[in-house]
């Protein structure tokens, strides 16, 4: 099976008998070297030598005294975030009980932190998926995407990639031309599914999200696993085309717009925006629903921002389905 996702480091990781991932201290020495931890040239002496212990004890105790120490404001601020993250998930011994606790307790994270531990238990959750449609959907619930219109479907495209071309565009608009910007990716399907093995981590294929069936059942199949492995929940989420015959009886949105349209229908609003995804998720068990929903079948909604972003919470997942014991206990 070919590999995917090695800058996740879940390779760096190992599993407990229930499959989820020990933190390590080999995971611990690649987000030290990250670059938002990673001491610049010009950091104090007690910055340096706080990275240097570290390294050589990833899970020595650092005071607070001796994060005031540090000479840079910001570096203090990176460093507490940093090692708040690094102590809930060693007090919880796993990648997912850790972000579990994260979320439960309300912990404020830089998004990056929080991205990266979501893409490390898609990545556990999906060890052995054959299939890149389900991967570059799932990719959506990690990286930001910036949605256009083409043809008539909607193409999903790395946000942060198409900031560079936009960058590039404005620095030389003549070889941003001849590069020929976000229309030069390929648009994954149709034969070229094999190529997305060597390019996962460069996140350089767009989503056919609008036009092709087969990347809503890739987000269908992302949310199951996703669902499953945290929740321990087996579930079934269908896409949707048309939101016709839909009984709203409970929803959760996938990201900020999708929130206020779900919020906006369940208060009989105009909601602000139409939705550009919806997905209907049933339990295998209804007994893990409430019970006065028990049976019902829940509805995911997805939306888009003004500038066409689409920036998922899968959190929400988490802490909005209607579970008949809580889910982040």
């Amino acid at each position: 099976m070919p590999e995917f996702w090695v800058a996740s480091g879940h390779h760096l990781t190992r599993l407990n008998a229930a499959g989820r991932m020990l933190v390590t201290d080999e995971l611990l020495l690649a987000w030290l070297a990250r670059p938002e931890i990673l001491p610049p040239p010009e950091a104090c002496a007690a910055e340096r030598a706080l990275h240097r212990r570290l390294l050589d004890a990833p899970r020595a105790q650092v005071p607070e005294v001796e994060i005031a120490a540090l000479r840079d404001p910001d570096a203090q601020e990176n460093w507490r975030l940093f090692l708040t993250l690094r102590d809930h998930l060693l007090r919880a011994g796993t990648i997912e009980d850790g972000y579990a606790a994260i979320l439960r307790e309300g912990v404020r994270l830089p998004v990056v932190f929080l991205s990266q531990l979501v893409q490390l238990i898609l990545r556990n959750a999906l060890d052995g998926c054959a299939d890149p449609q389900v991967l570059r959907a799932a990719e959506c619930l990690f990286r930001p995407q910036r949605g256009h219109v083409k043809d008539g479907h909607l193409l999903l495209a790395d946000e942060e990639l198409v900031a560079l071309f936009e960058a590039e565009m404005h620095v030389s608009p003549l070889a941003a031309m001849f590069s020929g910007g976000v229309d030069s990716l390929d648009v994954l399907g149709g034969g070229n599914e094999w190529t997305y093995w060597s390019r996962s981590d460069a996140h350089t294929t767009v989503l056919n999200f609008g036009g092709d069936p087969e990347a809503r059942a890739g987000m269908a199949r992302a949310l199951e696993a996703f669902i499953g492995h945290m929740l321990g929940a087996a579930v079934t989420v269908t896409p949707r085309i048309r939101a016709e015959n839909v009984e709203l009886r409970w929803y959760v949105g996938l990201d900020r717009v999708g929130t206020a349209i779900g919020d906006a229908l369940w208060h009989g609003r105009t909601p602000p925006a139409a939705p550009v995804g919806l997905f209907e998720l049933t339990f295998a068990d209804p007994r893990m629903m409430r019970e006065d929903l028990a049976g019902h079948p829940v509805w995911l909604i997805l939306g888009q921002e003004p500038d066409g972003a689409i920036r998922m919470k899968p959190q929400n997942l988490l802490t909005g389905l209607p579970l008949a014991e809580p889910a982040l206990h």
